[in-house]
């Protein structure tokens, strides 16, 4: 009995400390497919998280080219981060607001282009 009871505060106590230093940690390579006008885009997330600050590259388009994550934050499962891409000599922003659960993370990316909004869905995996 005194074993089970030892056992269970072991399991009590790394459950507490694995909230402590952050669930949702979402340090790590990511593969995401984002879904626009019925066609599906891979790319990729480098994450680096501290904190609350979530910081990488982004890599995709064409040429696989690497842009730095701005603004990115993760606050109670919830991601956020930008990253500014040109095409064709024009720069826009992409915005991606998404929800962590273990190894996926899916949401919504915004971004406005020669002066239209696109929104489509993503979903990234972490890599082993």
């Amino acid at each position: 009995m005194k074993r089970l009871v030892a056992a269970m505060l072991v399991l009590a106590f790394l459950g507490l400390v694995r909230t402590a230093v952050g669930a949702d940690d979402v340090t790590g390579t990511w593969k995401m497919e984002t879904n626009f006008n019925g066609k599906t885009r891979e790319s990729t997330l480098k994450l680096k998280q501290e904190g609350d600050k979530v910081t990488g590259v982004y890599v995709g388009g064409q040429n696989n080219t690497e842009s730095p994550i701005e603004n990115g934050t993760l606050k109670d499962g919830k991601l956020s981060l930008s990253v500014t891409r040109e095409f064709n000599n024009n720069k826009f922003t992409i915005k991606y607001n998404a929800t962590v659960s273990g190894d996926t993370i899916k949401g919504k990316t915004e971004s406005v282009f020669n002066g239209e909004t696109r929104m489509s869905d993503f979903e990234a995996k972490r890599q082993k």
